[in-house]
């Protein structure tokens, strides 16, 4: 992973000031600043104001001249549009970060909050499926999301139609994270307009992205690595081949999470892709006593996870020179995405020495970087 390739002794240490606030805020609104060149940025430059005047410089040296990093009015607006609607941020390496998301790769380095924080001191399990979820998809939902709930488990989902709507509703009493995809002000689709204003009032709202985001499909991949991420195991009852409900069980098991999923029949296309997880080697659920016995070796608290790491600062090395060494990246990247360790080996280089340069191209768009440490060409 590449926060373990870039690692280095010193933890990670979130804002204390509100300047500094406002600077992380501008930083990873910033065009072309993604979480992991967040952090790059931070380790290289010491904090964000640095790195915030450095950044046009850095696009500069990457061939791109009308580089400008987010204004400071547009963040204060971001800033004063959270405290209308009652939400706060909340940075990562603080202690109300959620530790399951700070341990993952690449985390997000700010998230906004609305609602009841407490329900993320308790174990999550997400509960995905179907949209347009069948009667009986959607009662077994509401019966997992009570029943787990009554054991002590936060219901993490993605406030949809059908199946996470269902388990939202059933976990309100007992504690329900809905993961946007857009800004947590922004209750999407319409229908759930209620039940999303229900989840602020009783359970949580959460999102790494700006207030007042219309959710488009480029961003939900992102919200179902977060809904992964803040769960135990995930759950997924009803899916066909290829949705999102499969997207976040991938990203499940990349993070090293249970996946499990409820079967249905084979003449039902909401039920191919739940079935082919089983297939596939997921846990078979027909009860809350099949998740419960597959979880109970974790049912008590984990252990913190460590602090996040800061990437090592680049300094001199026996690297080539900038445009080889921009070409040599270039040319073992493609569009099929490829791990950062992996091009680390094929270029026989230190870590340190790769860094700038992924971001100068990263800035000048010519690389992008994806969850878990993976690169691609555009």
């Amino acid at each position: 992973m590449v926060g373990n390739i870039l690692s280095s002794p010193t933890p990670f240490t979130p804002p204390t000031t509100e300047e500094d606030r406002l600077s992380w805020l501008r930083l990873i609104r910033s065009r072309r600043v993604g979480p992991a060149t967040f952090l790059r940025l931070l380790a290289e430059h010491g904090n964000a104001a640095a790195a915030l005047d450095a950044l046009p410089a850095i696009a500069r040296a990457a061939g791109v001249e009308d580089y400008a990093p987010c204004p400071q009015d547009l963040a204060l607006r971001e800033l004063e549009a959270g405290l209308r609607k009652g939400a706060r941020l909340l940075f990562l390496g603080a202690s109300d970060y959620p530790a399951a998301l700070a341990a993952l790769s690449d985390p997000p380095p700010l998230l906004w909050a609305r609602g009841r924080a407490s329900v993320l001191a308790q174990p999550g399990i997400g509960l995905v499926g179907a949209r347009n979820a069948s009667s009986l998809g959607a009662r077994m939902a509401r019966k997992l999301a009570e029943g787990l709930g009554h054991h002590g488990f936060t219901i993490v989902s993605g406030l949809a139609r059908g199946i996470d709507a269902a388990a939202h509703g059933a976990a309100l009493k007992t504690g329900t994270i809905a993961v946007m995809a857009g800004g947590v002000d922004v209750l999407y689709p319409p229908e759930n307009e209620m039940l999303g204003a229900t989840i602020a009032d009783q359970g949580l709202l959460l999102s790494e992205q700006p207030m007042g985001l219309q959710p488009q499909a480029r961003h939900f991949p992102r919200r179902n690595r977060l809904i992964a991420g803040l769960s135990r195991a995930v759950v997924v009852v009803e899916a066909a081949e290829g949705s999102g409900s499969l997207i976040t069980a991938r990203d499940a098991l990349d993070q090293g999470r249970e996946v499990m999923a409820v079967p249905g029949h084979p003449m039902d296309a909401r039920a191919a892709g739940a079935n082919l997880l089983i297939r596939e080697g997921a846990r078979l659920v027909r009860s809350v006593e099949d998740v419960i016995e597959a979880l109970e070796h974790s049912l008590t608290d984990p252990e913190p996870a460590p602090a996040p790491q800061a990437p090592k600062r680049a300094g001199p090395g026996a690297a080539p020179d900038t445009l080889t060494l921009h070409r040599m990246i270039l040319d073992r990247l493609s569009a099929s995405p490829l791990p950062e360790d992996q091009l680390l080996r094929d270029l026989d280089l230190p870590a340190h020495a790769l860094a700038p340069a992924l971001l100068f191209l990263e800035l000048d768009g010519r690389v992008q970087r994806q969850p878990g440490g993976m690169l691609a060409r555009n």
